[in-house]
């Protein structure tokens, strides 16, 4: 747990213990930014009896599997977002859930995991406040904006990925294309079901006259709004293009299949014709005047041979091979 003070009459913010925290969110004009990792009991506690927090809220926030939301209270609202990375060589999609808690002179961030968008948004909002500008309104836009600047990246790794499986589609098979094309269309798919809401979130944010947000504030959300609109632009289009390459993927295999199948289809015809002569020759007939020919035998090889190569030009007469 960490807290951050910009008192009433200064514009640095410094750390503050928590046994002085509930005198100094008293003092007119302070703002806290209080960011707490695994919330435990006396967390929560803090949370409700400082706070006043509404049960429903907190249970929220210490929700691991929460839906983008913001929901409004009398005098705070309640945020819920996620920071997403990818997961090693495999590039399986983490959500990382976090909840905003804004007031009017205060910002309480919840998160199970560490998070270095809190970390450099805590350190931006020391280093950049002035005198004039409303210190929580600039912190949740910072945090806010530093978490979906790291959506990028993720798409382009994600881009990456999709363009290097197309031009492997056409070159070589792996069997591992197949469950490739599903694992990034899944993490696409949790990632549409994030930043939708998300973008859902800044617009209702955007849409409210919060005293938190000042004009210029709001000028900066707007900025992650669009940001997230392209996000989801992004992934919309990605989803599409690997919903191509699995089709490109089973169209190649069919058609793979569909030559071994040709391939193997005229030989069984090259052998039939030859085992056709050679059953012929070979039935029990007393009166068979090839069997008694000195070169009956080379006559037989001779017969198939020819009959194997007129079906072989007729193939290719036909441009079947």
């Amino acid at each position: 747990m960490r807290a951050l003070l910009i008192a009433h009459n200064s514009t640095v913010a410094q750390s503050i213990d928590f046994e002085h925290l509930d005198r100094e969110l008293a003092v007119p004009g302070n703002q806290i930014w209080l960011d707490i990792e695994r919330p435990q009991e006396d967390d929560i506690a803090l949370l409700r009896e400082e706070f006043h927090f509404h049960p429903l809220a907190i249970e929220d926030a210490t929700r691991a599997s929460e839906r983008p939301k913001v929901d409004m209270y009398s005098d705070y609202y309640s945020l819920a977002f996620y920071a997403t990375r990818l997961i090693g060589e495999s590039g399986d999609l983490d959500l990382q859930p976090f909840h905003l808690f804004v007031g009017a002179n205060y910002l309480v961030s919840i998160h199970e995991q560490p998070l270095p968008e809190v970390v450099d948004s805590m350190a931006r909002w020391q280093l950049k406040n002035g005198p004039l500008q409303p210190k929580i309104g600039a912190a949740v836009h910072a945090l806010l904006d530093a978490v979906v600047d790291e959506y990028f990246p993720l798409m382009d790794q994600i881009a990456d990925r999709v363009d290097d499986l197309e031009d492997s589609l056409f070159t070589e098979y792996s069997p591992k294309s197949l469950e490739t094309i599903f694992r990034l269309k899944k993490g696409l798919l949790n990632m549409r079901r994030v930043v939708a809401p998300e973008r859902d979130v800044l617009n209702h944010l955007l849409r409210r006259e919060l005293p938190v947000f000042s004009t210029e504030d709001v000028a900066y959300l707007q900025d992650v709004y669009d940001h997230l609109v392209r996000v989801t632009d992004s992934v919309d289009t990605y989803r599409d293009l690997l919903s191509n390459a699995l089709d490109s993927f089973l169209s190649v295999q069919s058609n793979r299949l569909n030559e071994a199948v040709k391939v193997l289809t005229i030989a069984s015809i090259l052998l039939m014709s030859s085992s056709l002569i050679a059953g012929i020759y070979g039935m029990n007939f007393v009166h068979m005047p090839e069997i008694q020919w000195p070169l009956g035998y080379a006559w037989a090889l001779g017969l198939m041979a020819a009959v194997s190569i007129t079906l072989i030009l007729y193939f290719r007469w036909r441009k079947w091979l």
